[in-house]
């Protein structure tokens, strides 16, 4: 997992999951660019502020970014405990927003990597529905289509998590083919992160019990990071449209 060379732009990099990437890495030689609302608290070869929410502010800093990035990381994201229209805005239309407006300046041969989650195993139920928003064609778009298609707030985060799972699966068949860049994700189970108790309370403590019961435990985040930079590599240059599991197991126990 050679990054030497190699410059990343990575979201979410001020904590959690994006904070461990960036660190690995930087590790493993590549000049890290972070991006995320609050300041880093690790070392970054550069920072770009930027609120995941607003078009605006994503544009200003995709414009800030300088060219020749060989991966992006979408690590930023919040949980389903924030109004539904946030989530449906950081966890989804922005990070597409961002993707696509950084898609020139990312070199061929390069990756994309998306930070999904365990609790969108169950996208093939309502794959029509997320088909349908993912051929929207803009941040504008898909926020009218979600206005004609409003999602419970219950279960929007686990809405959003499917929903980018198949956009990443069908817009990263035709990243690859048209612009020779590989777009993939990661699909964590439970992390030790920040906003853990986030999902404790989104979840509920009986759901949350019971899964506790099939896994050894949550993740550290720096377990998450090593599959993400496989994927940001050369070494997964025939690897797109995937969603990996990288949940201990959780996975595997419900088939």
């Amino acid at each position: 997992m050679d990054l030497y060379g190699k410059t990343l732009a990575i979201t979410g990099a001020s904590s959690g999951i994006g904070a461990e990437i960036a660190r690995l890495a930087r590790f493993k030689g590549a000049q890290v660019i972070g991006l995320d609302r609050n300041d880093p608290m690790i070392t970054l070869d550069g920072f770009i502020k930027i609120d995941m929410g607003d078009t605006a502010a994503i544009d200003a800093a995709v414009q800030a970014l300088p060219a020749g990035i060989d991966a992006l990381v979408n690590a930023a994201g919040v949980s389903g405990m924030l109004d539904r229209e946030i989530v449906a805005r950081v966890n989804y239309l922005g990070l597409r927003h961002l993707t696509e407006a950084a898609v020139p300046k990312i070199v061929k041969g390069g990756a994309v990597v998306n930070i999904t989650s365990i609790l969108g195993v169950e996208w093939p139920k309502r794959v029509d529905q997320h088909k349908s928003l993912a051929a929207t064609k803009s941040f504008a778009e898909g926020a009218a289509w979600l206005a004609k298609n409003p999602v419970p707030q219950a279960t929007c985060y686990q809405y959003f998590k499917e929903a980018l799972v198949v956009w990443t699966k069908k817009r990263g068949y035709d990243l690859f083919m048209q612009n020779d860049i590989r777009m993939n994700a990661v699909a964590p189970g439970p992390v030790f992160t920040p906003i853990l108790g986030e999902f404790v309370q989104m979840l509920g403590e009986d759901r949350v019990a019971a899964d506790a019961a099939n896994i050894k435990r949550p993740a550290i985040a720096d377990e998450i990071a090593p599959p993400v930079l496989f994927l940001c590599s050369d070494a997964a240059r025939w690897i797109t449209g995937i969603n990996l599991p990288v949940d201990g197991g959780i996975d595997a126990f419900y088939v």
